[in-house]
């Protein structure tokens, strides 16, 4: 047992036993979050024209910040990126991170001195956590690689610019510096097909025993390495490789394919971090959900999804909210978002400690007929079929096909499959009588001759890769979009499609 090995229980004990403290009263824990962010915030300018000085509480604080998302905020963050302290927190952002997906292009999300801590103590913590539970410390003194974007930053402005895994690259600390891979300049490669080469070359012959990254650039990583090596598995090339750590989208549509790839079980862990602030982390092997984590910096609200498009919804703090409904998460926190949607749905599993699963984007839903099929139920859907019918779905995206000549409309799935020669109308049919159980209206819609059985359009290899690298977003963090509302992307697969 090395020397990590040895002192990283006692620590991971420690850690644990300190988190258990505000995990007892979650609702004081967030109230004294907020009134610490209200005082911070007060004398910026953000707080006098919300007139921080007057917030005495949750009520108060409701009544004078509205829900806003990124465009609600950009006049504001138009003046940080041109150099003006104390706009949404005091004095300048250390860094912002660039993301997409608006409707003015790239997003910048500030990212604060107090707030950056809490994105490497909570990926450090969902470790220790681990280490409490499972007494596992073998992988401690092995290498451990984490795919991620590039850690160069655009020093052009006032404040760097960079995406987030690449920015929390910056604060890796120092006792798993020699652990971690790739090395810089095999990180910094912008080309995913070219960095994942040459993290292939760099770590072929280590002894990696910990994995980390977003599920669909990992199972690419394990494909490049298995061609490589022309072993059978993972587990030939890394025998010691025990603990798979991912986020950003659901595993489960990918956990067949990556069990294969591997070749025998291991443990993972989920995280749920985002520009906006690490929000979550699978706490338990035995128990479903990531902890929330209510002492972060960050103060929570909740608005039930099926209402947040009326005209004045109601906002919920963590004492409110209950199991099995789906929430639009809002965030307040110490890199100076207020009462800000991030965009994501999530349901509770557990309210002790508050548990929680990303459901879907509040954005990314199927509901041109009145069905609202969201993220989750299109992923278990999935994730069902691939393991009752021992199939490997690379991706797929579901679009409503609303004009039909001389047909009922119907759903269209654009699904790539691992093998050849499936079944389609075998697998249409198991498909559709899934996600008619998992949602109820579309069973209706279904029965009321309103819709026809779904279809399914299937891409060919690599059909998915190719799409996202022809608008530049292979890798990294980018994800697919699961479904729409529209036929946007799905009128582009079509060019992909057999």
């Amino acid at each position: 047992m090395g020397l990590k090995s040895f002192f990283s229980l006692p620590f991971a004990k420690a850690i644990v036993k300190k988190n258990k403290a505000w995990q007892k009263d979650p609702v004081k824990t967030q109230n004294e979050v907020l009134r610490s962010l209200i005082s911070e915030a007060k004398d910026t300018a953000f707080g006098r024209d919300h007139q921080f000085s007057t917030i005495s509480g949750y009520v108060d604080f409701k009544s004078r910040v509205p829900v806003r998302d990124y465009e609600g905020l950009k006049h504001y963050i138009d003046r940080i990126q041109k150099g003006e302290s104390d706009v949404l927190w005091k004095g300048l952002p250390i860094y912002l991170s660039k993301t997409s997906g608006t409707t003015s292009g790239a997003k910048y999300i500030p990212i604060t001195k107090e707030s950056i801590k809490y994105h490497v103590s909570a990926a450090r913590n969902a470790i220790l956590t681990y280490i409490a539970e499972s007494r596992n410390t073998n992988f401690v003194n092995g290498k451990m690689i984490f795919l991620q974007g590039s850690p160069k930053l655009d020093n052009s402005g006032p404040i760097p610019i960079g995406r987030l895994s690449g920015i929390v690259a910056h604060h890796v600390p120092a006792y798993l510096q020699k652990n971690r891979m790739p090395t810089f300049e095999t990180n910094c490669i912008e080309d995913w097909e070219e960095k994942v080469d040459s993290i292939c070359e760099e770590t072929l012959k280590e002894n990696m025993t910990l994995i980390s990254g977003i599920p669909p650039w990992v199972q690419m990583y394990f494909e490049k390495l298995l061609e490589k090596s022309n072993k059978a598995n993972i587990k030939d090339i890394f025998p010691n490789f025990s603990l798979f750590i991912y986020g950003g989208v659901n595993y489960e549509p990918y956990r067949n394919a990556m069990q294969q790839l591997i070749g025998k079980d291991i443990d993972t862990i989920e995280l749920y971090p985002a520009s906006e602030g690490f929000i979550a982390y699978q706490d338990s092997q035995s128990e479903n959900g990531m902890l929330l984590l209510l002492n972060s910096g960050m103060f929570y609200e909740f608005i039930e999804a099926d209402k947040f498009f009326d005209e004045n919804p109601e906002r919920l703090s963590i004492g409110d909210v209950e199991l099995g409904k789906n929430y639009v998460l809002l965030i307040s926190s110490n890199a100076g978002l207020w009462a800000y949607n991030i965009g994501d749905t999530v349901r509770f599993v557990s309210l002790k400690p508050h548990r929680l699963v990303v459901s879907g984007r509040i954005k990314h839903f199927t509901s041109a007929f009145g069905e609202h099929v969201i993220a989750e139920e299109v992923e278990s859907a999935m994730a069902e079929l691939g393991s009752e019918m021992n199939l490997e779905i690379v991706e797929f995206h579901l679009a409503p096909k609303v004009e039909v000549s001389n047909e009922l409309p119907y759903h269209e799935w654009f699904i790539e499959f691992k093998q050849e020669d499936v079944d389609i109308n075998l697998i249409g049919h198991k498909l559709d009588d899934k996600m008619r159980i998992k949602n109820p209206y579309y069973k209706d819609l279904i029965e009321g001759k309103i819709l026809q059985p779904l279809k399914i359009t299937p891409i060919r290899k690599e059909g998915f890769k190719e799409y996202m690298n022809s608008i530049g977003k292979l890798g990294g963090q980018n994800k697919l979009p699961r479904l729409a509302n529209d036929r946007k992307l799905a009128d582009q697969l079509n060019n992909y499609s057999i």
